[in-house]
């Protein structure tokens, strides 16, 4: 019963959405020389060709006017460039003004009800696109669950790192754009087949704080809100925190009462174990369902690779596996 009136708030409400919502025509990145904190010395090659990034779905902008504050430059291309790491070389994406979400949807036949909101890292300069963002999306929608790749406001933006101009936004733009992303998909859940109490964010890094922020610091919407998008609750139903830190700045928000079940991974040869086991042990504490997997060796930054013969290749079918044991996954 509760769930079919939930459904029938959110019918509503996403046409509203839909119909307010302009499709965002983003222009392609313009591609731009690396900056020196993207060079590793002694790194493999560096392509001649410019990056682009992998082909992916049409992005939906989270704001159809521009995020607050950013509307003057609603309309800017995003930069992409190369970050050279100790073993591989990959695209980057930087200077976004227009934070969006990819969707990447399952067939119909597929879809299990289940969505997650995933937030790339790259140290609050740069959204590590594929391997954080476009590659989990497909896998996550081959398997029946809803991915959304979120591209939101840098603090540390790399475009503003090359030139030495003032960052214009702050963590908190951030947290903004991960709440707003819940919102839109949450309001637009019939349309994208989504069961509205089934939606999670995930984040690597950096965009782990955004996912930290936004399961801690969320809002049930405003009813009287003129954009209907904000009429909807922001709190994810799970959070997921991949090989992030800065835990301590939402312990005090955490309670049983209101703190979704959280996944929580990272390797062994990181920074990131005690942190994560510290938080976990929080967690438990306040009674919030919580699962934590250390690997024996990833280092950071893992993401979703096929290119290594490695143990924590094979996080993402844990994760299934967990949604489907906290009921996340649709059931005969």
């Amino acid at each position: 019963m509760k769930l079919s009136l939930l459904l029938c708030t959110l019918l509503p409400l996403a046409v509203a959405a839909r119909a307010a919502d302009t499709p965002a025509a983003f222009p392609p990145p313009r591609f731009v020389p690396m900056i020196p904190v993207n060079i590793f010395k002694g790194g493999p090659p560096i392509p001649a060709t410019p990056a682009v990034e992998s082909p992916h779905p049409a992005a939906v902008a989270l704001w159809p006017n521009g995020a607050p504050g950013s509307e003057a430059r609603k309309d800017e291309p995003e930069q992409i460039s190369w970050r050279q790491e100790a073993d591989l070389v990959f695209p980057i994406i930087f200077n976004i003004h227009n934070p969006s979400i990819t969707p990447y949807l399952p067939r119909k036949e597929k879809a299990t009800g289940a969505a997650v909101i995933i937030a790339p890292g790259g140290g609050n300069m740069q959204d590590t696109i594929d391997r954080e963002g476009y590659d989990l999306g497909r896998w996550l929608a081959d398997r029946g669950v809803a991915a959304f790749v979120l591209k939101y406001r840098l603090s540390r933006d790399a475009a503003n790192l090359a030139t030495g101009a003032p960052q214009p936004y702050t963590d908190r733009d951030a947290a903004a754009d991960g709440a707003r992303a819940v919102r839109l998909v949450r309001a637009r859940a019939t349309e994208w087949g989504i069961n509205p109490a089934r939606i999670g964010i995930m984040g690597f890094s950096a965009g782990g704080a955004v996912v930290l922020s936004t399961a801690t610091k969320f809002d049930a919407g405003r009813p009287d809100a003129a954009d209907p998008v904000e009429r909807v609750s922001s709190r994810p139903d799970f959070f997921c925190p991949i090989y992030t830190g800065g835990f301590t700045r939402v312990e005090a928000e955490i309670s049983k009462a209101n703190t979704p079940p959280a996944f929580l991974l990272c390797a062994v040869d990181d920074s990131m174990p005690e942190q994560m086991a510290n938080f976990l042990v929080t967690l438990h504490k306040a009674g919030v369902s919580a699962e934590l997997h250390i690997f024996n060796s990833g280092g950071h930054g893992f993401g979703v690779r096929t290119d290594r013969t490695m143990s924590v290749g094979g996080w993402p079918n844990l994760f299934m596996a967990w949604l489907g044991d906290r009921g996340f996954l649709k059931t005969e």
